[in-house]
């Protein structure tokens, strides 16, 4: 049996873990001749309270999203591979397998072991984990940077 994935989205949040996934996502899309989504999530979860004192924050949020999207989307375009970006509002841990892996129709997510919140990882769990426990699809999880 054999199994070819049509569609891979690559959670990223500008970590170097990120990276990673996306480096080896573009290496599965090239194997299995698939097409790349590349999504970030901006987490608004603390933007009310946030934002009474910076009116800037969700501003640089996204920018912050814009220039890590368009960076890694000129890596995959190098790379040969056609990438359509995605940035999403809300709860990275709800937005990846809810709503971007269900728009999109992927049939693998990877994303980075840890990222940039490890605060967060310690007190609830990670992203990674939550990814695994709810996603619809396979899901691939990237510990390093070693070549497959």
């Amino acid at each position: 049996m054999t199994m070819q994935y049509k569609k891979v989205l690559v959670a990223v949040d500008g970590s170097k873990e990120a990276e990673w996934a996306l480096k080896k996502a573009i290496e599965v899309c090239k194997r299995n001749h698939a097409e790349l989504v590349i999504g970030h999530v901006i987490d608004t979860r603390n933007y009310p309270t946030l934002e009474a004192y910076d009116m800037t924050i969700r501003d640089r949020a996204e920018e912050f999203a814009g220039e890590i999207l368009d960076k890694y989307k000129a890596i995959a375009e190098k790379e040969g591979i056609q990438a359509v970006t995605e940035i999403e509002l809300g709860s990275p841990k709800v937005k990846i397998t809810k709503s971007l892996a269900v728009k999109h129709n992927v049939d693998l997510i990877m994303c980075g072991a840890t990222g940039l919140n490890a605060v967060e990882r310690f007190l609830i769990g990670s992203v990674s984990e939550n990814i695994v426990r709810t996603s619809p699809c396979d899901v691939l999880i990237i510990r390093s940077e070693k070549d497959n």
